[in-house]
């Protein structure tokens, strides 16, 4: 069974936004009290968030589709939708968040580091909010916007201090057995550790991290054994210790031509290059590997490595080992550079942009004019196409943003396809030019004569007279068959 997941491709759905409501409100005495339909309520948003208890993707692995809750719909009275619940999902410190084409979304280290991996859909507007001056009843309210759907990739890249790396059975496992409190799984034969283990090291004042990393073999880099899944969580580490046998049984190894082969399937994999090594001869309590050991070292110190000779099992050179292994970590810290407070980009909006943009495309040999921008798209999602008046307040929003006018300019004439979104999601429509559209178009949309104030007597009695006058003309002209 599967208990270590770095890798996962994860289904990702925001909550959609409640729709608006429309509503007048009615009580007695006063049956047309106005307009009182609340707001939606906003969607959920599904959030990411480092969480130190957590160590392995494992759970995304068995359940890949995640949705937050939607936001409930605003009623009478005022009264708007809840909002929908967040969905944070809990991630390993080094989590990575890729897109689908593998371009870096987010990078997450530090406990209770967070990204919004899909964004909750707006509420839409009831009726009460969309009142004004000239529409003093409106009969529609705007519909929430759907939540963002995403397909992300997570990967895990172990935050660690110290990586152990080196070919299967040279002895990973059982030195951070020694170094640290970790109780990996520990077998002579090769690949017996199948995942990345952790443990703490304490040497001196300095407290570290050490990370065994699976057996690296010729063609790892490319794929070849366990080397590219495990390689990516070398890349947080500050030190590589290169742990070589000195007691293997193949005939064709020796511990200088295992540091070349693992050395070039580094550099094959890259951005390693600037990492301190430490070579560590290890499993010299046989006699054959002290004597291998003696052998080899001097050529290894010649190439510049720090050269420790250990017994994982014996319990020889450990201290040395790990207190080396502290300086430099320490050395590692005090080089970074201090975290700089949160900044904030500003990108201003450029004078000359109109925040939409209007093309001209063929499809079937007719022309398509097709617009795309965040407003104008926004505005399509929120729109109750069932309802006349909704269609006429778009069609004011746009001739207010001066989408007529670029249609017009574009060449646009009577009767063209106008598209408002991507070619996989667009409403389409036979355009009427109109550059007074909207309300015009409607007469006077969203105003209720029953909310004018009340005409003076006389003049009721002065309408009604005049009613039955027209009455009595229509009588006397009454020729029966």
């Amino acid at each position: 069974m599967t208990t270590f997941v770095d890798r996962v491709e994860l289904h990702v759905a925001a909550g959609n936004g409640g729709h608006g409501c429309a509503s007048v409100h009615r009580e007695k005495f006063k049956p047309l009290g106005g307009p009182d339909g609340g707001n939606g309520g906003r969607g959920g948003d599904v959030i990411l968030t480092v969480d130190q208890s957590v160590t392995t993707l494992l759970d995304y692995h068995h359940s890949p589709h995640r949705k937050a809750t939607n936001g409930k719909p605003g009623e009478g009275g005022n009264r708007s939708g809840k909002d929908g619940q967040d969905l944070v999902l809990p991630v390993p410190d080094g989590t990575v968040v890729l897109d689908k084409a593998g371009n870096v979304l987010a990078d997450l280290v530090g406990h209770g580091t967070s990204y919004i991996a899909a964004q909750g859909g707006r509420g839409g507007l009831g009726n009460a909010a969309l009142a004004s001056a000239r529409r003093k009843a409106p009969g529609f309210a705007l519909l929430g916007e759907p939540g963002d759907v995403q397909d992300i990739v997570l990967e895990l890249k172990t935050v660690a201090d110290v990586a152990l790396v080196g070919y299967p059975s040279a002895g990973k496992s059982s030195l951070i057995s020694v170094l640290s409190a970790a109780k990996p799984k520990i077998a002579d034969y090769p690949f017996t550790t199948l995942v990345p283990n952790l443990g703490v090291v304490t040497a001196g004042s300095t407290v570290y991290t050490i990370a065994d990393v699976p057996g690296l073999i010729p063609g790892a880099s490319q794929g070849k054994g366990l080397g590219l899944e495990f390689l990516r969580h070398v890349e947080r580490c500050s030190v590589l210790v290169h742990v070589l046998d000195t007691a293997t049984l193949e005939s064709d190894r020796d511990p200088v031509s295992d540091l070349d082969v693992i050395e070039a399937e580094l550099r094959e994999y890259g951005g390693l290059d600037d990492r301190p090594r430490i070579v560590v001869l290890n499993k010299v309590d046989v006699p054959d590997g002290k004597d291998l050991a003696e052998m080899v070292r001097p050529d290894l110190e010649q190439r510049g490595y720090r050269v420790f000779e250990v017994s994982a099992v014996a319990h020889i050179g450990l201290r040395e080992l790990s207190f080396a292994l502290g300086e430099l970590v320490a050395a590692a810290r005090a080089a970074k550079p201090k975290e700089e407070a949160t900044r904030i980009v500003i990108r201003p909006q450029a004078v000359d942009d109109a925040g939409f943009t209007v093309t001209r495309e063929e499809v079937g040999g007719e022309p398509l004019f097709r617009v795309r921008g965040e407003k104008p798209e926004r505005w399509v999602r929120q729109t109750d196409f069932n309802n006349d008046e909704a269609v006429g307040y778009l069609a004011d929003r746009l001739n207010r943003l001066g989408v007529e006018e670029e249609l017009v300019k574009a060449g646009a004439r009577s009767g063209d396809g106008v598209a408002i979104g991507p070619e996989d999601n667009a409403v389409v429509f036979d355009w009427e030019p109109s550059l007074t559209a909207g309300a015009e178009m409607l007469g006077r949309r969203g105003e209720d004569h029953r909310f004018e104030a009340p005409r003076p007597a006389a003049q009721r009695r002065r309408d009604r007279q005049a009613e039955r006058d027209e009455a009595q003309r229509e009588f006397d002209d009454f020729e029966p068959f």
